[in-house]
């Protein structure tokens, strides 16, 4: 597999010699990270009155903090402290073993970038931009990754760390859909309610906790990893929440919630009537304004410890500056200066709940203008990594671990606030102030851990490249439907100056390197305009294969106004068309067997190569049936066909949402102008490597598990579909 390592430069050179440091600092880590786990449970336990709480989507949160629980952790630790020596030992040996037969690989560090598209990382080499990657592609590997089917993130991340098509891993969208009632259910975790209380006045405690249960299945490679003795650092990996116990860290990445168990709600503050909010991920507070002085209230999750409901709240006042460049914001006992344009720092937020019980979150908070109207921006309340809600890391103090060591960071999944800029809260330059902040906080991290990490698996996924693409892809392109009325000079560079970034953190990296060491760069599928939507339910209802409710024209969201009774077929989530099969869905009226089939080969017949009304264009390329596409235990979960948009189309807002009822085509005209739901084939990743890899090959991203896996000489799991990248030996060695 790995035979032979290709230098890049004398720098890697450099490195080597700290390999031994390396290993003493893990141990010097574990130490340190074993302390600070003790150092937590025994604040926790001084100061009572802050209790763990678990969060549901929609259904608040509940405490279940108690001295005893603090107790038995405690001595959990302590005894891991006092074995400490003895599991160094045995972990070294079977590291030892397990590499023994791949004497020339050192550490594997693996770069994810979020949608880098590998058309303009070659442009941009070839025009000198990217020198860091350049030196990749001519010393070691530049090579298009294919991607899953269908190219959505959380699908092809989970078959990144399970090397399994999705028919294997049982994610098959950002959303799926409960049959019992055609509502939408988020596709990687399930959460659930507490089942038992304890009545006590007007409050109602709950006894136990929810359980947050991982929807992805099949093992990811780094659990095979440790069960050969080859520990991994995991950040921000998505499709990773919950974090599940393996021998390493990690810090989960997208699908994380927010404090109030949603994907990002923010919240802005105005004195103005022509701000709304059209679409989820967000809300508007009408304020008023005395003299110089806003005040309200700050809302965070729900009060479930309390029968009758509602949200907690602590109280927010700001008083305006004369000339409104400034003005000082005190909440929750905290008082700082905002300036005009710029976030503040986290702030931490604590939320009573009563019986002396508190939950906190973090935030920042944006003044965006003050004279004459007033806006404050709050961003999505952040789960608070020193003092987590609900289990965000493993082991669970690593959050607050990297808290206390570099300060407080973003925790929620999708971060970078898409929908705050989409709606017109904030401008371009406060979001990428926002994505920046957040990529360097995790830069951070990850260069902390790629110090710690002697021979093992270090791994960091970074979204900044794939907000920023979706956000300011319209600047690539002035007749871009989003750019009507708008600015498309200013941030116009936007995109080649991520791409410069990028390119600078891969130097960076490779700065740390050792001679022995494996990097790879890569990103889970590339990018494409998104100038037209298609309403796949639209085109469904207007050609008889979806019916609304007699007297009903049009059906707003979630198909409130669907008559399922005389429904075929319907689409949901970004790439996904179900049939109504009877038996399966709760009205479904399509026997399975050959009617199904022949239902199944209709759809994909008329709707392959859907021209766009509004001119020549192909917005559907192809429609697949799941059936060809997956293999594995969880295939029958999958959405019946699977939908492949054309270069410049996507699944409209609208039929993402169940409307049904307006045009089939019409324009995006949101900022969020790029896109990668489409025809998987249009928009593969990248993979860049310091290893020479088989020109011969047709890498694939099920191919990177087994190949971390070979690295160490461990032979792929039966259920794995990707194969071990063969790599070259440098000519001469």
């Amino acid at each position: 597999m790995f035979r032979g390592c290709h230098k890049i430069g004398q720098q890697c050179g450099a490195a080597g010699a700290r390999t031994s440091r390396r290993r003493k600092s893990r141990c010097v880590f574990a130490v340190r990270l074993a302390l600070s786990t003790a150092a937590c449970l025994l604040a926790g336990a001084i100061h009572a009155r802050t209790a763990y709480a678990y969060i549901g989507p929609g259904a608040g949160f509940v405490f279940v903090g108690s001295f005893l629980v603090l107790l038995v952790t405690f001595v959990l630790v302590l005894f891991s402290l006092l074995t400490w020596p003895v599991r160094c030992v045995a972990r070294a040996f079977r590291r030892r073993k397990a590499k023994r037969r791949h004497q020339d690989v050192g550490r594997v560090v693996i770069l994810g970038l979020d949608g880098l598209k590998p058309e303009l990382a070659e442009r941009l080499m070839d025009e000198g931009e990217l020198p860091n990657l350049a030196r990749l592609r001519e010393h070691g590997t530049f090579a298009r990754l294919n991607t899953t089917y269908p190219s959505i993130s959380p699908v092809a991340w989970s078959s990144f760390q399970t090397g399994a098509n999705p028919g294997r891993h049982n994610i098959f969208d950002f959303l799926s859909r409960d049959a019992s009632t055609y509502m939408p259910v988020l596709s990687s975790v399930e959460m659930g309610k507490v089942d038992r209380s304890l009545s006590l006045g007007p409050y109602s405690i709950p006894l136990g906790k929810p359980s947050i249960r991982p929807m992805r299945k099949s093992k990811p490679f780094w659990h095979i990893l440790g069960e050969h003795g080859v520990s991994s650092c995991i950040l921000r990996v998505p499709v990773t929440f919950p974090p599940e116990k393996y021998r390493g860290v990690m810090l989960s990445g997208m699908c994380v919630p927010d404090l109030i168990g949603t994907q990002g709600s923010f919240v802005a503050y105005t004195t103005r009537d022509d701000i709304r909010i059209e679409h989820e991920g967000g809300a508007v507070v009408r304020v008023e304004r005395n003299g110089n002085v806003v005040n309200a209230e700050l809302t965070g999750p729900e009060d479930f410890l309390k029968k009758r409901g509602g949200r907690l709240s602590v109280p927010l006042k700001v008083v305006i500056d004369g000339d409104g460049a400034s003005a000082q914001l005190n909440v929750a006992d905290q008082s700082l200066k905002l300036t005009k344009g710029r976030h503040s720092d986290w702030i931490r937020i604590r939320f009573s709940a009563g019986l002396g019980m508190s939950v906190s979150g973090v935030c920042k908070f944006l003044l965006v203008e003050a004279n004459p109207h007033f806006t404050l921006y709050v961003t999505p309340i952040n789960i608070d990594p020193d003092r987590p809600a609900l289990p965000i890391s493993h082991p669970f103090v690593y959050s607050s671990y990297l808290a206390k060591l570099l300060g407080t960071f973003s925790t929620l999944g999708l971060a970078e606030d898409t929908w705050a800029l989409s709606e017109g809260v904030i401008d371009e330059a406060a979001f990428l102030e926002q994505c920046y902040t957040f990529h360097d906080e995790r830069e951070r991290m990850f260069f902390n851990a790629l110090g710690r990490t002697g021979e093992d698996v270090c791994v960091c996924v970074f979204d900044t490249t794939d907000r920023i693409q979706h956000m300011f892809w319209r600047y690539l392109d002035k007749s871009h439907p989003a750019n009507r009325g708008k600015d498309i000079e200013q941030h116009a560079g936007a995109i080649t100056d991520l791409y410069r970034r990028m390119d600078g953190l891969v130097g960076r990296t490779l700065d740390r390197l050792g001679k022995r060491d494996v990097l790879i760069v890569m990103s889970d599928h590339g990018f494409q305009p998104f100038s037209r939507g298609v309403n796949v339910n639209s085109w469904l209802h207007q050609n008889g294969y979806l019916a609304l409710k007699d007297g009903a024209e049009e059906s707003g969201e979630w198909f409130s106004s669907v008559d399922w009774t005389r429904t075929k077929a319907y689409a949901m989530g970004l790439g996904g068309l179900y049939v109504n099969q009877k038996g399966r869905e709760a009205q479904g009226i399509v026997p399975d067997g050959d009617e199904k089939r022949l239902l199944k080969e209709e759809l994909i017949a008329r709707l392959s190569g859907l021209k766009d009304t509004g001119g020549n264009r192909t917005g559907i390329t192809q429609v697949w049936d799941s059936a060809d596409l997956y293999a594995g235990p969880y295939r029958e979960n999958a959405p019946d066909l699977i939908i492949g948009y054309g270069a410049g189309y996507r699944a409209s807002w609208d039929s993402v949402t169940g409307k049904v009822g307006a045009p089939v085509f019409e324009d995006n005209k949101m900022c969020w102008g790029g896109d990668h739901c489409i025809d998987p084939r249009l928009v593969p990743g990248v993979l860049f490597s310091n290893r020479r890899i088989d020109p011969g090959e047709n890498p694939n991203i099920m191919d990177i598990a087994p190949t971390v896996l070979a690295a160490f000489g461990i032979e792929k799991p039966g259920y794995m579909d990707g194969k071990p990248l063969e790599f070259e030996r440098e000519s001469g060695d």
